[in-house]
């Protein structure tokens, strides 16, 4: 951890922790050990996964393994977004039909409720403020994908979608040149942190083992590797998100892409009153180079996006460090967001690597053959879909093991779905670096020179990403 010239902390893993503390460390595996299930890594995708199947079968030994602390990851250090987005939907619906993606959808919707739900009833704190999610449009070319957007998701069935112009958005928000935005009921702010302890300490009060400070290094059928000895169990779920990569054979599975945040100082009543914000919504834009940003309970803007979007090689970074102009360019984006806050202290800069499939799906899936399982791929909207992730491989696993049925879960068009591997260095990092470079150009071009119509260089973008 360290502090810059401005007074901001940087990396010391993110503010949440600088915020709540960090945890106390617990004991590492002791020895090779046997177990029902051995879910590999303690942030939301495993912890939940732990959870709900010890709920389901209150007699299985579950082990949780974990290379450093419960939340280190991208569990401690994202935006605070509860919502009910899902990486893939719209390729799950070629694939399996366009009712199958609104199932899909309707599950992620659930989703936000299921989470404040299992908070309140384990008495987590994790300063849950349910007001929505509101994108905003800033150009008339974001207005033109915002509406579409909008449409879009209309037809996988929100009806409880709104759309405002520039006038009722200002009501709720006065984001500068805002000229658009729609909201969803279906997402909430929260603290990440406390949600991920709050979850650990539900998990373990159930029954379940934690071992943390222990790296698995290879995952096999009925194994779990790790230096201080092997899990040998019937199941095995990988549940390591950006840090797969670090698994043996698993450096082109998924690509450890960067997220970087600031924390703003708590802002005064005169600023938060020049703008707006009263619902606590959270925020984010059409750019294609997108931001997020939450109203913290204790009043400051935590605001994200991407700095370095990836490192050469898959590797991740050290304690949530950030680069001091991916630092700059989340204040630009601030104050050009907020001109009121042109003098603003920032606090605290960190950031996290997200799970990036090669093409964009979330996934869950269980080999009924060999008992692996696995999680992920959320690209950056885990906080909720990692609890639909695990509701969907405690099914999935009571049903390989004769305890239950096809249930509705183990039913919906992310399940089991294939992926092929990301490209081998020094391609994945080119490919990578040229898209979010072509992102940002393509942003630049549609704030200097407004039209209607999309940056032809946001669809090379998109082409070379492999979305769509």
């Amino acid at each position: 951890m360290s502090s810059s010239a401005t007074g901001a902390v940087n990396g010391g893993i993110s503010f949440w922790y600088a915020d709540d503390g960090l945890p106390a460390v617990r004991e590492p595996l002791p020895g090779d050990a046997t177990a029902d299930v051995v879910v590999v890594g303690g942030g939301y995708t495993g912890l939940w996964t732990a959870y709900y199947l010890k709920k389901a079968a209150p007699f299985l030994r579950i082990t949780v393994l974990e290379q450093k602390f419960c939340g280190y990851g991208a569990s401690g250090r994202n935006g605070g977004w509860l919502y009910n987005g899902v990486a893939g939907r719209d390729r799950y619906a070629k694939l399996h039909g366009h009712e199958a993606a609104v199932r899909l959808q309707r599950a992620m919707n659930d989703t936000v409720a299921e989470v404040i739900r299992v908070a309140e009833a384990e008495g987590i704190d994790a300063d849950v403020h349910r007001g929505g999610v509101l994108e905003v449009a800033t150009t008339p070319a974001q207005l033109a994908r915002l509406k579409a957007f909008h449409a879009h998701e209309l037809a996988y069935g929100e009806k409880d979608r709104e759309l405002y112009g520039a006038r009722q958005t200002a009501e709720r928000i006065r984001v500068a040149d805002a000229v658009g935005s729609t909201w969803t009921p279906h997402g909430a702010r929260l603290h990440p942190v406390k949600l991920v302890k709050g979850l650990a300490a539900a998990v373990e009060a159930l029954g379940v083992t934690i071992h943390e400070s222990t790296p698995v290094t290879e995952i096999r059928p009925q194994h779990a590797v790790t230096p201080y000895g092997t899990v040998r169990a019937p199941y095995v779920l990988r549940c390591t998100e950006g840090f797969t990569a670090s698994l043996r054979g698993q450096r082109r599975t998924w690509l450890p892409m960067n997220s970087s945040m600031i924390a703003t100082e708590p802002l005064t009543e005169e600023q938060w009153a020049a703008i707006g914000w009263a619902g606590r919504e959270t925020l984010g834009d059409m750019a294609h180079a997108y931001m997020y940003a939450q109203r913290t309970a204790d009043g400051r803007i935590a605001l994200g996006g991407r700095g370095v979007p990836y490192r050469f090689g898959s590797r991740t970074d050290n304690d949530g460090r950030t680069q001091p102009e991916t630092v700059e360019a989340l204040r630009e984006i601030l104050t050009r967001f907020f001109p009121a806050l042109a003098g603003v202290r920032i606090d605290h800069a960190w950031s996290g690597v997200l799970g990036v499939p090669r093409d964009w799906c979330a996934t869950v899936t269980l080999d009924r053959a060999t008992g692996l399982g696995w999680a992920g791929g959320y690209v950056g909207s885990g906080v909720a879909t990692t609890n639909l992730a695990a509701r969907t491989l405690r099914d999935l696993v009571q049903q390989a093991s004769g305890q239950a049925g096809r249930t509705e879960l183990t039913g919906l068009p992310w399940v089991n779905h294939k992926v092929r591997k990301w490209e081998p260095e020094p391609l994945r990092w080119l490919g990578v670096q040229g898209m979010y470079a072509t992102y940002r150009a393509a942003d630049r071009r549609e704030r200097l020179h407004p039209a209607t119509e999309s940056s032809r260089l946001a669809r090379v973008a998109d082409r070379v990403a492999g979305r769509g």
